[in-house]
């Protein structure tokens, strides 16, 4: 029972430099989220596009979903992949389109990778924290509309929803 209590107090005592060495991860959050669909959705309107905005965590997976009226249901999956490729892999997702497209076909075979041109990592401090990604219409239209999106964190944090 002493042991057991002594080892309890080391652990306790070392808790402090042991938190020292975890680094604080900021995480994409609902409301941001939000606001990064907003931007995207803003400007989709206003080019007159039909298009799926994803966003995702850091994780790829998907936190928000916004399909515009009359945009084809095929986008869905395809917005999804894009924003998952654009978070695991730290990357635009047109860098694997480019790679296919250049003769390096072995990146399709890369798991979880959509490697169509539209999905854009949320950047902060650096690090990327989720990712967005739209389909729907043409790859240069997805990709822009993705970056005002993902651009909408710069906002977001000065307006303190950090």
């Amino acid at each position: 029972m002493k042991y057991i209590m002594s080892l309890g107090l080391a652990l306790l005592l070392s808790a402090p430099s042991i938190l020292a060495e975890l680094p604080v991860k900021q995480v994409l959050t609902l409301n941001v989220a939000k606001k990064i669909a907003q931007a995207a959705e803003a400007e989709a309107i206003k080019r007159g596009a039909t298009v799926v905005i994803a966003v995702v965590d850091d994780g790829g997976y998907l936190i928000l979903l916004e399909r515009l009226d009359d945009t084809q249901v095929a986008s869905v999956e395809v917005a999804i992949g894009k924003a998952r490729t654009a978070a695991i892999f730290r990357r635009p997702s047109k860098v694997f389109e480019d790679q296919v497209r250049e003769g390096r076909v072995a990146a399709l075979a890369l798991p979880g990778a959509t490697p169509l041109q539209g999905g854009i990592p949320v950047i902060l401090d650096g690090k990327v924290i989720g990712a967005i990604g739209v389909s729907g219409n043409t790859p240069q239209e997805d990709e822009d509309i993705a970056k005002v999106g993902a651009s909408a964190i710069d906002a977001a944090i000065k307006g303190g929803d950090k």
